[in-house]
């Protein structure tokens, strides 16, 4: 995190949390409310999967775009150190 940088993905990936957000507000709202538990517990598996999927997307996206260009242009002794950094949040 020594450098700032946006890709073309980043505003979906954006999108996808600032969805994820609204759903997860949704679901305060239903507790306050006092909704069944399944119906609440149905929303925030479609909040986790959202945000799951939008991590999905920013790592693949860094292993596309940043990997590469990490790994082209130096002759480093351990080419896979970014993809190790990266993979642990998986």
């Amino acid at each position: 995190m020594t450098h700032s940088h946006r890709h073309s993905s980043h505003p979906r990936i954006s999108a996808r949390l600032k969805r994820a957000n609204g759903h997860l507000n949704s679901v305060i709202a239903m507790i306050a409310e006092g909704r069944p538990c399944p119906e609440i517990a149905q929303q925030l598996q479609a909040v986790e999967k959202a945000v799951a999927n939008a991590k999905r997307a920013l790592i693949f996206d860094h292993i596309d775009h940043c990997l590469d260009a990490e790994n082209s242009g130096a002759s480093e002794s351990h080419p896979t150190a970014g993809f190790k950094d990266i993979a642990r949040y998986l």
